[in-house]
């Protein structure tokens, strides 16, 4: 044993012993019942008088939950793919890491190579992102593991491992051979170290050293350590040039009188002044594209967008006057689901026509606004004219009056809608709430090409943010859903995290029995053996 419990081995330890202890520990936990396996894991005398094998305290952490969320330690069910190849890259590409990938590479590589080590980044749910290593060592690793882009290597999704168990603890950690909990995982090492986002210190994503398990050395750890510290250094610096930015750009909109305003940025963090009864110190959740919001003493007020990333928060009984434009109705938007959609303006419900549900619907995700020629694209695609969406347009600013600017084609900032809310719930990362409030896909009977790509962006986005969740209610509530009601993935994953006197469990043990058949009649496969 090391005497630091998040290092598998020290410069004393004989690795194939120590491999071959741990291969005992791990066959003693998964054959006991649960309460004597823990009783094991303790270093608790055995039955017969001897010691039983220790094993540190993260790794017997990471074996519980393992074990409690139901994962299979002989593998048969090898880490899930949560997206293919091409989506996994590309959301390796839009990833707040990907900027640092040069710094990874330069801190990794050497110790990679010689030890003939994959770099591995995950992001901050354990989907692997980017996979880096000889030809020989990633073929190797996906055959025995499917340890590629795109699989979900949360504990939940994999077992023990450094990726999952980085995430789970919060902490760097190392896990050698048997410890981890998977078996075909065990002629592994690996270490990890999570990378903490500097605005809030939410851990962001992963970065790993993994080989086969005969190149285990203690140094690995340090390595990857050194390695999250100078990317979070770099991009603690890139914060502060984009605040600088910010305040260059938009200070001057904070003209000293009367009205106490705010320059902020996306995530409701102060740059400059702030609004009265609003504490500085505590941040708002702005919504996406500026609009009406509460602040935390109850006061209602107005986010206008500045920019890509930043917003001048005023009250909203004196945003108006502080920027001498016309009175801004209040507009609530309700585009998810099979119900009719309808907008309540200034708390009059208004029934929508399918037409102007869509341009709506595309307006929310346009902040700026959008031409007659891009808006007709998305709603009509190449048989369009431009002067129809002039024509709807004019008739939907009679109906909800200076909530629409009929002459840039954008909504008011007091406009929101139940599809950006649950936009601004993922981005927050507040998974359970966003499955809640969707209701179900975005205009579900439009076939306008734009509307088609935001319902799709939108479902496969909370999908995947539920799935890599490992939340039994956000779970439940995305299959109940219309997305989510024949998603095999989703409700096998919700049966696994279900605790045996839920009463939902048997419905979900009976809902994935049933896709399971249908896929296997749909596919004509065998049935499965016993």
């Amino acid at each position: 044993m090391t005497a630091n419990p998040w290092l598998a081995v020290d410069a004393a330890t004989v690795p194939a012993k120590r491999a071959r202890e741990l291969r005992d520990a791990w066959e003693d936990f998964v054959a006991q019942p649960s309460s004597q396996a823990d009783d094991g894991l303790a270093g608790a005398d055995t039955t017969d008088g001897t010691e039983s094998i220790h094993v540190r305290l993260p790794i017997a952490d990471s074996w519980r939950r393992s074990r409690d969320a139901g994962v299979d330690p002989s593998g048969r069910h090898s880490a899930p793919s949560v997206a293919d190849l091409s989506d996994a890259r590309s959301l390796w590409r839009g990833h707040p890491l990907a900027a640092a990938a040069p710094i990874i590479r330069e801190c990794l590589s050497e110790a990679a190579g010689e030890a003939d080590h994959l770099m591995v980044v995950s992001d901050a749910d354990g989907v692997l992102l980017s996979v880096e290593g000889s030809t020989y060592t990633r073929g190797r690793a996906a055959d025995m593991m499917n340890f590629v882009e795109g699989a979900l290597w949360s504990e939940a999704g994999a077992g023990t491992n450094a990726v999952g168990t980085a995430i789970a603890a919060g902490h760097a950690v190392q896990v050698f051979a048997a410890e981890h909990f998977t078996e075909p995982v065990q002629r592994w090492t690996c270490s990890a170290a999570p990378v903490r986002e500097p605005e809030n210190g939410s851990v962001i994503g992963v970065i790993d050293l993994t080989g086969d398990f005969t190149g285990v050395h203690p140094h690995s750890l340090s390595v990857v350590v050194a390695t999250a510290r100078a990317v979070e250094g770099f991009l603690r610096l890139a914060l502060l040039e984009r605040d600088d930015l910010l305040r260059t750009r938009h200070g001057e909109r904070l003209d000293p009188g009367a009205v106490r305003r705010a320059l902020v940025t996306e995530s409701g963090r102060v740059l400059i002044g702030h609004p009265e009864h609003w504490d500085p110190a505590r941040r708002l959740v702005i919504p996406s594209g500026g609009g009406a919001l509460t602040l935390p003493s109850g006061v209602q007020a107005i986010a206008e967008p500045v920019g890509d990333d930043a917003y001048v928060v005023a009250r909203a009984d004196t945003s108006a006057r502080a920027t001498a434009t016309p009175h801004v109705s209040e507009l609530q938007l309700s585009l998810l689901g099979p119900e009719q959609p309808r907008a309540v303006v200034d708390g009059r419900a208004v029934p929508l026509r399918r037409r102007h549900a869509e341009l709506l619907a595309l307006l929310t995700v346009r902040p700026r606004g959008a031409s007659a020629e891009v808006l007709c694209a998305d709603l009509y695609g190449d048989d369009g004219h431009p002067g129809a969406i002039r024509v709807e347009m004019s008739r939907l600013r009679k109906l909800l009056g200076d909530a629409l600017d009929g002459y840039r084609y954008r909504l008011s900032p007091a406009v929101s809608s139940d599809a950006e809310r649950v936009r601004a719930l993922l981005r927050a990362s507040d998974v359970r709430a966003a499955a809640r409030a969707y209701t179900g896909p975005l205009l579900p009977d439009s076939e306008a090409p734009g509307v088609a790509r935001e319902r799709d962006e939108l479902d496969g986005w909370l999908r995947h943010a539920v799935i890599s969740s490992d939340d039994a209610e956000a779970l439940w509530s995305w299959v109940q859903c219309a997305s989510g009601t024949d998603d095999l993935l989703a409700w096998s994953r919700l049966l696994s995290h279900l605790d045996a006197e839920d009463p939902r469990r048997s419905f979900a043990a009976a809902r994935t029995h049933a896709l399971r058949e249908a896929l296997r009649q749909t596919t004509q496969l065998p049935p499965p053996s016993l």
